[in-house]
């Protein structure tokens, strides 16, 4: 069952985007059994990135798994700009400051595994 689209509003500020690899970008664990495929919206959702934001991969692969991770991505034209590999597999938390003008600074999307990202919009909005 797909998850309700969820709608991020936005500024139009320059973004750091901390995505996940298995279960979000690529189907999970697909690289153990040799079915590394790319989720659905991924293409489309890493189209809509501003070229001023900042893209780190997060996984819980092991650090050997960096090299042809990041290769597939590249092969894919999915830009990457860090990773971080070998990461515990427990929950990821993502703890910011608010601007003074009240702009929340963090923001977080839990995806049911596999889902791909098609069900997150990103709304830029204009006074932000």
């Amino acid at each position: 069952m797909a998850d309700a689209a969820t709608t991020l509003t936005l500024s139009r500020l320059p973004k750091t985007w901390l995505i996940d690899v298995d279960g979000v970008c690529l189907a999970h664990n697909g690289h153990l059994r040799a079915d590394e495929r790319l989720l659905p919206g991924v293409r489309e959702f890493w189209a809509g990135l501003g070229a001023d934001d900042m893209v780190i991969l997060l996984s819980a692969r092991e650090e050997s798994w960096r090299a042809p991770t990041l290769a597939l991505f590249a092969d894919l034209g999915l830009r990457v700009d860090q990773a971080l590999f070998g990461l515990p597999v427990g929950e990821r938390i993502l703890i910011n400051d608010k601007k003074p003008g009240g702009l929340l600074t963090a923001h977080a999307v839990n995806l049911a595994r596999d889902a791909g990202l098609e069900s997150v919009r990103i709304d830029l909005d204009p006074t932000l």
